[in-house]
């Protein structure tokens, strides 16, 4: 994710907001759905609530084979069951659908960090959703000595899920402009708009001049992961693949006491090096206890 980027008067911003109906904000939003609280469930009904919640649930026959093949690994690491991938894909899913928001945007992980919590990039953006510093900071993650939020799948995905939700009523429930929002900034995005005399509300998205390469491949690369998921669920061996208990994952707060994850994880019957790989917002495990205060840890539902 890269930070806002400022390049267009107010004024200009204001008129392209005025000229989205607020009501449009819903546009493509799915309405809220509660989130799960059994301890396991399918991998299929993830799935399952991934493909009811898009905006755009058909495949685009003319969709780049280029970033299909470039994703390929994606349905495989779903189906693999000691991978973390589709529990935190099942626990992004349940934010957006609670949000009301599109599940094209539980892919946006896949392309940012290849859905690993600990992804670092070597420019500065880190975690699930690839947040840079600055930007972090502006959505209310916590960054300080012992812990990056950034690399919290709770912090982020919270942060991220409140941002796209911002976007998707900026851009008339467009789930193509926000992504590319998210990728370049809102005011690159009106910029775009107003250079090709379109308006969020009726815009073609591939018509959209000034952009970076990047961002005009960004709903590419998304469109592409959909479509791969939607195809393998036409091999059966991939749908008994997720046809197995998987976690479901929710945030805990720290007790008091808590000083290490290994060890909180042992009090609650829990596999130490799963919650490390969950939480490597922690650094080396530990809880460092001026920050511990209101702090939570992403662990399956059967902690207590």
């Amino acid at each position: 994710m890269r930070a806002m980027h400022a390049g267009m008067s107010l004024a200009a911003i204001a008129m392209l907001v005025l000229a989205t109906p607020l009501a449009a904000h819903a546009q493509s939003a799915q309405a809220a759905d509660p989130i799960s609280t059994q301890a396991t469930r399918s991998g299929r009904e993830i799935y399952t609530r991934f493909r009811e919640g898009l905006a755009n649930p058909s495949c685009d026959s003319d969709n780049s084979a280029r970033w299909r093949q470039h994703y390929a690994a994606a349905p495989l690491r779903l189906a693999a069951e000691g991978d973390d991938a589709l529990p935190l894909f099942g626990y992004v899913v349940d934010a957006l659908r609670e949000a009301g928001l599109p599940t094209e945007y539980a892919l946006i992980p896949f392309v940012e960090s290849g859905y690993k919590p600990g992804a670092r990039s070597a420019s500065g953006p880190a975690g699930l959703w690839q947040f840079i510093g600055v930007t972090a900071r502006k959505h209310h993650i916590r960054i300080g000595k012992g812990y990056d939020g950034r690399l919290s799948p709770i912090d982020s995905t919270r942060a991220a899920v409140r941002y796209l939700r911002t976007l998707h009523g900026m851009f008339a429930g467009d789930w193509r402009l926000a992504v590319m929002a998210y990728n370049a900034g809102e005011y690159r995005i009106f910029g775009a708009l107003k250079r090709s005399g379109q308006a969020a509300r009726n815009a073609d998205a591939g018509k959209l001049s000034g952009l970076s390469g990047i961002t005009q491949a960004y709903v590419r690369k998304l469109q592409a992961l959909s479509c791969l998921l939607d195809q393998a669920d036409d091999r059966e061996q991939w749908l008994r693949a997720l046809d197995r208990p998987v976690p479901v994952l929710t945030d805990l707060p720290l007790p008091p006491d808590a000083t290490h994850l290994d060890a909180w994880s042992r009090r609650n019957g829990l596999d130490p090096a799963q919650i490390r790989r969950l939480n490597p917002a922690f650094v080396d495990g530990r809880i460092v206890a001026r920050e511990q205060r209101a702090l939570r840890v992403l662990a399956p539902v059967t902690a207590r």
